[in-house]
């Protein structure tokens, strides 16, 4: 099916053109129609699908047909886990609208007085964090009550920052009656709980994942923790990657070890959530423009970003779960293109590892570089005291450190 059997203006074709999309993606394919057709929508598909388009298209379609009212009415909010997918989203809504539709981005890090005064000033689309939208809404700075469209995008990764709490707060802001369109990669149970909350009746859009193995290499490195450095540095000295993601376990090694990577003449550079966000916007512009070659990362960059030419994906650190294993290396091999994608593995990590590998459905070959062979034993596990009942932190509290830990995204 080509976009224009779509109910689509001849202006969004023209765009679609322009941006050189030949035929929708089956996630495009299906959700598209739905919301043109006013129906709540419940979409999973794997990272890399173009989620995105399948809402951003049909809400600018609706809206344009609207007739102005004077000055402009929130008619769409957008809510997306991370401030560089916030602002990926509200582009591609500037892309595709007419000059009328107002578009404003509500995100951590930059002015909050600039942004309530874009939204006081008119808006029809609003593409915000939770956190940031949540402050400006406790201020009493911006009117909801228009809402005709409520999109969470990357719902499930939401959910693990805190959300849930949010969601009462939010829900109260806006009409019941309104069109509801959730998109994740996964649904929990958790997840499904909240679903039900926002909508009682969606239309379901489970597209089935194709195997990962069919775009991408991937390979498992065992190496001593101690030697992943030095392994790093001669895979891209021997590998040809134009562009290389690696994921790192937490914000002040990715500084540290992009640091030492510089020092031997490496075009490297760092990207996490305690970034100032002018810093992270330079960042991400800079790597997508090729002016570095290597980006070291925490999580925050394997959810949502749409980076063209990531030819190689390292796992330098482990996720800690199965799932944020695929959407790391989900982003190499987009938009067709193949990639690879290295894990590195210790003694201390193997269990893990295999865990990994059970819910993603692979089962991957060990290798060891000469030179940087895994050396040792494993460790030889001891099992701790057993906990003390009403001295550890409770769920809630562990969940709202979590939050208040990654709210800097």
């Amino acid at each position: 099916m080509p976009f224009s059997d779509f109910s689509l203006s001849s202006s969004i074709q023209h765009k679609i053109k322009i941006k050189g999309f030949s035929e929708p993606t089956p996630i495009q394919e299906k959700v598209i129609p739905l919301v043109l057709d006013k129906k709540d929508v419940m979409a999973k598909a794997q990272t890399g699908s173009g989620k995105s388009a399948s809402f951003v298209l049909p809400i600018v379609e609706m809206l344009a047909r609207e007739t102005y009212e004077g000055k402009a009415k929130i008619k769409a909010l957008i809510l997306t886990p991370t401030r560089e997918l916030t602002s990926q989203v509200a582009e591609a809504f500037i892309d595709f609208a007419p000059k009328r539709l107002k578009v404003v981005s509500v995100i951590g890090g930059e002015q909050l007085g600039s942004q309530m005064s874009a939204v006081q000033k008119g808006c029809d689309i609003v593409v915000a964090t939770s956190g940031r939208l949540l402050e400006i809404i406790r201020k009493g700075q911006i009117n909801l009550t228009r809402i005709e469209f409520f999109v969470l995008d990357e719902a499930d990764k939401m959910l693990d920052l805190g959300f849930a709490q949010e969601l009462e707060l939010l829900l109260k802001e806006m009409p019941t009656t309104r069109q509801n369109l959730l998109f994740s990669a996964t649904y929990p149970q958790k997840m499904l709980d909240i679903a039900s909350v926002i909508t009682k009746e969606p239309v379901e859009v489970f597209i089935e994942e194709t195997p990962i193995v069919q775009s991408i290499t991937q390979r498992v490195i065992e190496v001593n923790r101690e030697n992943r450095g030095p392994l790093l540095r001669k895979l891209l000295e021997d590998e040809k990657w134009e562009q290389v993601l690696v994921f790192i376990a937490n914000k002040r090694a990715s500084d540290n070890i992009a640091a030492k990577f510089r020092k031997y003449g490496f075009l490297a550079d760092s990207f996490h959530g305690d970034l100032p966000q002018e810093e992270r916007n330079y960042t991400m512009q800079a790597y997508k423009d090729k002016k570095f070659r290597i980006l070291f990362a925490t999580d925050i960059a394997a959810r949502g970003l749409d980076i063209d030419g990531i030819s190689c994906v390292i796992n330098f650190d482990l996720p800690r779960s199965p799932a944020d294993y695929i959407h790391r290396i989900g982003r190499t091999a987009r938009a067709g293109k193949s990639g690879t994608a290295i894990s590195f593995i210790a003694h201390e990590d193997q269990d893990h590892f295999k865990l990994i590998e059970k819910r993603s459905k692979i089962k991957l070959e060990r290798e060891q570089i000469k030179g940087f062979e895994l050396t040792g034993d494993a460790p030889v596990k001891v099992k701790g005291p057993a906990p003390v009942k009403g001295k550890g932190k409770s769920k809630k509290d562990k969940a709202r450190e979590k939050a208040a830990e990654e709210g800097k995204a």
